[in-house]
């Protein structure tokens, strides 16, 4: 639309004592004011009659009262036949804070396409009740939407586009009572539209009208809620598609040959998606949450190109190992499966965090080795990896005494992360060290962390943000694969000693409660590369840690989740690093010119 012509909107049932007051406001902005009388008492519509012979007041009088909502679609049927572009929602009770009006214009002239909506901030005059209720209402809405775009669906202070809104408002049944604010801001969302939200200071005055009914008004909304729980799952694939990258920009619709380095792809999960899934974690149970992300990673699987193939190879590699090496192997018939796996696994991870997996729930093998770090209040140096999930070193950590967890990760949402696990469990003792490069800054840190007792875990499957090409090649389920140097020469500067961990969900248990096996296992007392015989000893430390993944891999394959070409690096460092071998038993040349970062 290429002209914002707006007009005031007020619903207007018995408020004639501040429908004056409130006119006169809004005058002084000079936009058409159009008033709905909603079927009013006679003292109102005296004043309403009044207010109509000034200029630029219209007044559209409803022979019934039809509730706020239905006043609400009147009044935009008759706005948008008038030619006006947007209606601007204000109450007739005086509750709304005029200064925000010209925040309200402005946001809505600069997004047109946009529904801008006041975000209430109140004083001491609200009402608790209503108060405590909006919440419960935020959290149905952005289960409705699954998203948190939406952040207040009941605020009556709006700028409607008014041509998309008729459209829905065509389209779809939506109450015309209370429940109409928050019903078609969710309906207008599942049609594509955007929100931006204003703060806006709301009142409550004295002797001030509502026309809230506490019974029926709550049972009609409780009503709508379920209705748009309901007619958000069919839509769930078109939903969680507003959340991704169109196919032109999405590396996903690349080659895998030709794809970036792991960590430059745009990264699908956010804090703010966590923050959902907790909240319908929080509410209805895994079983409830199980159901739904089945049809969640349907979606995925149909969409999702890359990981996809990515799946696809990898089974067709594990199905290829275990025919040659004669091995029983339940290999998953599916990448579906494959996928799903993982969805369950971030099942795992927000229970994990919410500290809803508890010792009862692990089976731990070498709990011998534990016990001895644990009593030794030992700091230790943990390689893991993106088999099944490392979170559960968490509820390993704190089984007999309180262990602070320090996991280095290699991507730039450290500290959005722990700003999530703090709000989920204020007593996480997990912590995310955001790792760009290891220089001597990072390495003191680790090591006074590792003096107080403390654990650092790194993963020892993916390859260098930074230096991919500083690789050890090591066979892994038949062929040559890439394994990064750093996390071994890390543990060789902080001079501890290193155990493998792996968490693996018992796939075979039928438990109301899941249950897992963790493997807690010694790898090296305290790693040492001879400087004359350092390519050679990387390599056997390198393979080691590959045998080991491989042994575990097999016995879970649907828990692998490395979802890119684990065999091969990515564009450029692939052709540069591939030049340098001859055969997986030999090291990345440019690993003789490392001694800069061990030392």
């Amino acid at each position: 639309m290429s002209t914002f012509s707006p007009c005031f909107l007020i619903p207007c049932y018995n408020h004639g004592q501040t429908m004056a007051a409130v006119v006169a406001s809004l005058q002084v902005f000079n936009f058409p004011i159009l008033i709905v009388d909603d079927g009013s008492d006679n003292n109102t519509k005296q004043v309403l009659e009044a207010l109509q012979t000034q200029p630029d007041v219209q007044l559209i009088t409803l022979a019934k009262n039809q509730g706020k909502g239905g006043a609400v679609m009147a009044g935009m049927r008759l706005a948008h036949q008038q030619g006006f572009s947007h209606a601007l929602q204000i109450d007739a009770d005086g509750q709304h804070d005029i200064e925000a009006i010209p925040r309200l214009i402005a946001a809505s002239k600069q997004q047109p396409l946009h529904l801008i909506s006041g975000k209430p901030v109140y004083d001491d005059s609200v009402p608790k009740s209503r108060l405590y209720g909006r919440y419960a209402t935020h959290i149905w809405v952005w289960i409705e939407t699954l998203s948190l775009e939406i952040k207040d669906s009941m605020c009556g202070f709006r700028s409607y586009p008014l041509a998309v809104t008729i459209k829905v408002i065509d389209h779809y049944s939506i109450g015309s009572r209370m429940d109409f604010d928050s019903e078609i801001l969710v309906k207008l969302y599942w049609e594509g539209m955007h929100f931006h939200f204003i703060d806006t200071r709301v009142f409550y005055p004295e002797g001030g009208i509502s026309h809230f009914d506490a019974l029926h008004d709550n049972i009609r909304i409780s009503k709508m809620h379920t209705r748009l729980f309901f007619g958000m799952l069919p839509r769930i694939p078109k939903l969680i598609k507003r959340h991704f990258p169109s196919q032109a920009t999405n590396p996903e619709a690349q080659p895998i040959a030709s794809q970036p380095h792991w960590a430059k792809r745009k990264e699908r999960g956010t804090v703010i998606g966590i923050k959902l899934l907790m909240a319908v974690y929080s509410l209805f149970g895994r079983r409830f949450f199980t159901a739904i992300l089945k049809l969640v990673m349907r979606y995925y699987h149909r969409t999702g190109k890359q990981a996809r193939q990515a799946s696809e190879q990898y089974l067709q590699q594990v199905q290829a190992y275990a025919q040659q090496h004669d091995l029983a192997v339940n290999t998953p018939v599916s990448s579906y499966q494959h996928l799903l796996s993982f969805g369950q696994t971030m099942l795992d991870k927000l229970a994990g965090w919410r500290g809803d997996i508890n010792t009862g729930d692990l089976t731990v093998h070498g709990q011998q080795h534990f016990d001895q770090v644990i009593n030794a209040k030992q700091g230790i140096v943990i390689l893991g990896s993106h088999l099944g999930n490392l979170e559960l070193c968490r509820a390993l950590g704190q089984s007999r005494n309180k262990v602070t967890i320090n996991a280095l990760v290699f991507t730039e949402h450290a500290e959005r992360f722990n700003n999530v696990m703090k709000a989920v469990n204020p007593d996480s003792s997990i912590h995310l060290i955001q790792v760009n490069s290891m220089g001597p800054d990072t390495a003191i840190l680790l090591q006074q962390k590792l003096e107080q007792g403390e654990w650092i875990v790194i993963v020892g499957d993916r390859t260098s943000t930074t230096k991919e090409q500083r690789v050890v090649w090591a066979d892994f389920l038949g062929k040559p694969a890439p394994f990064p140097q750093g996390p071994f020469l890390l543990a060789t500067i902080l001079a501890a000693p290193v155990y493998l961990l792996f968490g693996l969900r018992d796939e075979t248990h039928t438990g109301k409660r899941p249950h897992f096996d963790v493997y807690f296992e010694p790898f090296n007392q305290q790693i040492k590369l001879p400087r004359k015989q350092r390519t050679q000893a990387m390599q056997a430390l390198v393979q080691q840690y590959a045998n080991r993944l491989q042994h575990f891999t097999l016995q879970a394959p649907l828990q692998w989740y490395n979802f890119f070409n684990f065999w091969q690096l990515s564009g450029e460092a692939e052709n540069k690093t591939r030049s340098s071998f001859n055969s997986p038993n030999q090291s990345n040349s440019s690993e003789q010119h490392d001694n800069s970062e061990s030392k």
